[in-house]
């Protein structure tokens, strides 16, 4: 059985970014990041999916160091992936306190994103992590009106069904049995 892991740096003349992940984790984390509520919702993403993630993260302003770390997660999930067939889809919900949200994706190499996120950071967070990992990525905020606790349940649901979708199975579940590309 192979380890689902990879290792990515991302360097830009406006960040500096190195991302270690393992998929099949204890959902345990070390994340070095001057952005603190970035820190928090890359520690929730990794104990909710179960993944153990390490990032040291530095940007000159918020919006590229959020961008940049989205990125580099995403490209880590992808590059961690081995080819083995996989649930694929993985929906969850999660209240918490006035914020009720649901994620639902698909690990399919048709990076498409739909989130509900009032704060258009953390919606560019979601957009870049899904164009970069490859994934149907829906995000629904059934209700909510702090933000704050908006993002937090759709970090934690993404977790959820990160955690669900990557569950390896016996056989390919697609009608087009595997895809090819050379």
């Amino acid at each position: 059985m192979s380890v689902r892991t990879s290792e990515i740096h991302r360097k830009t003349r406006e960040t500096d970014i190195s991302v270690s992940l393992s998929i099949d984790g204890s959902g345990s984390y070390d994340v070095r990041c001057d952005d603190q509520f970035l820190r928090h919702m890359t520690e929730t993403l990794a104990r909710y999916s179960g993944m153990d993630i390490s990032m040291d993260a530095a940007g000159d302003n918020p919006h590229h160091l959020v961008e940049d770390a989205a990125i580099t997660v995403g490209k880590a999930l992808a590059q961690a992936l081995d080819g083995r067939p996989l649930e694929r889809m993985g929906t969850a919900v999660v209240a918490m306190d006035d914020a009720l949200v649901m994620t639902s994706l698909d690990i399919v190499d048709r990076p498409y994103c739909e989130a509900d996120c009032h704060d258009p950071l953390y919606a560019h967070w979601f957009r870049s992590f899904a164009m970069a990992a490859g994934i149907t990525l829906h995000i629904v905020a059934i209700r909510g009106f702090d933000d704050h606790h908006i993002i937090e349940a759709s970090f934690k649901s993404l977790g959820k069904a990160l955690e669900k979708a990557l569950r390896v199975r016996g056989r390919e579940l697609s009608t087009k049995d595997s895809v090819e590309v050379e």
